[in-house]
């Protein structure tokens, strides 16, 4: 079956799934194996989910190859060859397409279908589901697999639509290759994607300018091919290495410190950053085991890469501007890059400091700053970012007990038992749902725990004739003041970020993923579930218990 082929309907499936990225795909999976009936909805054309629509210049996956794949059948993990050590966009899309096929899953997905409203009818015990092409189905389960990093937005700046030029965002980019050969480039926003991007922009476009509010800390990945003896290494024993990274804070099985950074002298503390710093990638934040805890400590890392970026850019007042000093180093998303500080070297590169210098609104032209300089440009690139965590929920606002929004209900932000229900949504999942580890993990390990959890929530319901399962008040009050408690004794909420919803105008500021840990919090989970479910409330089916 092709990406975008139709399929027929069931009337009333046991399960709705929104959303066709991994965590979709997985769910669909388990689901088919426990004797589920289930469609899912895809507002895009094909499978992938971020991985489908992030497809700008330079996209690439921060998790090395070798650890980013589902891990729950040997056989597929053996077969399947990264050809980097960091994989790029399109070669994960096609491993997402690679396991649609091998799974037989397209049949049960709707492709370039939204859901527009879901809505529990109490007295049936059902959810009420629709699409924007007239599905109305009836379904026992409604499982949220929008992702974290699927709401697209764009800044809040005056004239965007008067910009007489091209305009893409990094988190919508067109499917077919855009040159910038010759042109006047400008990217706003320099988080990941900006990051990533401004580099591959930078070899193409006549002048790129790049406008900057808040400087980012980025650590480069030294990208190469994939080395075979490392790829055998990890299949020798692929599947006592997935464990043992279930284990790890972050799901990602890295050379840990059981070290603080200041509990060894300033030389070792240098080689150490150094070695972790030629190494590549994100693991430099586990050079010592307090650096998300200890504000001297993080300093010390800090320090470390910011001297880094002023031995690299040859300008020292751009070094400076580049170098972040409002955050703790990885407070906020820490960026992988390939080359990115480098490109500030370039004649045909530009930075604007936002800071200095606001962007006043777009104009036909190009950009008008605060201080009425106007940047003539082409094409304006948007890297900024998504509503994150919740904007693809709240977009769908399904309507639960009472009929009652979830906007409403989210109102002074996002709140769950254990990430993956809500109270006043009976039979309602999120897969990594805030108060979940999610974007703070690897996200693959994450998607796996929950669904396999769901899938066996879904199944004991079966066995034991319950009809309706609902986050319990108290339960989910204290879990939110534990995943609260927990992001309090971090530095993270330090920073501005959208773990904290501070990209947003007007999103509550509460610190959203939960920080305690995958394996920490894969026990509560299991906790819950070798007790009946405790901290849910349950309802049994009456007819059959008649």
């Amino acid at each position: 079956m092709r990406e975008n082929e139709m399929v027929q309907t069931p009337s009333n499936p046991d399960v709705v799934v929104v959303g066709a990225g991994f965590a979709g795909l997985y769910m669909l999976h388990r689901l088919r194996d426990a004797g589920f009936t289930a469609m899912a909805f895809e507002r895009a054309t094909g499978v992938g989910g971020t991985w489908y629509w992030n497809r700008y210049p330079g996209a690439r996956c921060d998790v090395e190859s070798m650890q980013y794949s589902y891990g729950f059948d040997e056989a597929m993990q053996q077969e399947w060859h990264w050809s980097e050590r960091f994989a790029g966009q399109p070669e994960i899309l096609r491993y997402a397409n690679w396991v649609a096929d091998r799974l037989d899953l397209r049949r049960d997905i709707r492709f370039e279908t939204s859901v527009t409203s879901a809505e529990w009818d109490e007295a049936a015990c059902l959810w009420t589901v629709r699409t924007d092409r007239g599905d109305k189905l009836r379904v026992r389960y409604l499982v949220m697999a929008t992702g974290c990093l699927s709401a697209a937005r764009l800044p809040e700046i005056e004239g965007i639509a008067d910009f007489r030029g091209n305009t893409y965002h990094t988190g919508q980019w067109p499917h077919e290759p855009v040159d910038f050969t010759g042109q006047r480039v400008a990217v706003i926003g320099t988080g990941s994607s900006g990051i990533q991007a401004i580099p591959v922009i930078a070899e193409q476009a006549a002048q790129l300018t790049v406008f900057q509010r808040t400087p980012n800390f980025s650590i480069p990945t030294h990208n190469q091919p994939m080395d075979t003896e490392y790829e055998n290494l990890w299949k020798s024993d692929y599947s006592g290495r997935r464990e043992r990274a279930r284990g790890m804070r972050t799901g990602i099985l890295h050379d840990l410190n059981d070290k603080g950074a200041l509990e060894v002298e300033e030389a070792e503390r240098r080689a150490e950053y150094e070695r972790r710093w030629e190494r590549g990638g994100t693991a430099f934040m586990v050079a010592f085991n307090d650096l998300v805890t200890n504000a001297a400590a993080n300093d010390t890392a800090a320090e470390f890469v910011r001297a880094k970026i002023s031995a690299t850019v040859r300008d020292p007042q751009l070094a400076e501007l580049l170098a972040p000093k409002d955050h703790p180093i990885g407070t906020k998303r820490i960026c992988a890059d390939s080359g990115y500080y480098e490109t500030f070297n370039r004649p045909n590169v530009a930075l604007v400091d936002l800071r200095a210098t606001p962007i006043q609104r777009i104009v036909p032209e190009g950009v008008l700053l605060s201080d009425e300089t106007l940047r003539p440009v082409d094409s304006i690139i948007y890297a900024t970012g998504f509503d994150a965590m919740t904007g693809a929920l709240t977009a769908i606002n399904p309507r639960g007990v009472g009929g009652l929004p979830l906007t409403e209900v989210w109102a002074e932000g996002p709140k769950t038992y254990l990430g993956l229900c809500t109270v006043g949504f009976p039979n309602m999942f999120i897969i990594t749902g805030p108060g979940s580890p999610s974007v703070l993990t690897n996200m693959i390990v994450s998607i796996e725990q929950h669904v396999d959890w769901i899938v066996d929530c879904m199944a004991w319901m079966r066995r034991h004739g319950a009809v309706r399962l609902e986050a319990e008040a108290t339960a989910q009050e204290r879990w939110m003041e534990h995943n609260n408690e927990v992001a309090r004794r971090t530095l993270y909420p330090r920073a501005g970020s959208w773990y904290m919803g501070a990209n947003v105008q007007g999103k509550p500021r509460v610190f959203m993923p939960y920080i305690g840990g995958v394996a920490a919090y894969r026990q509560a989970c299991d906790n819950a579930a070798k007790d009946s479910y405790s901290g849910f409330l349950l309802q049994m089916d009456r007819a059959a218990a008649q």
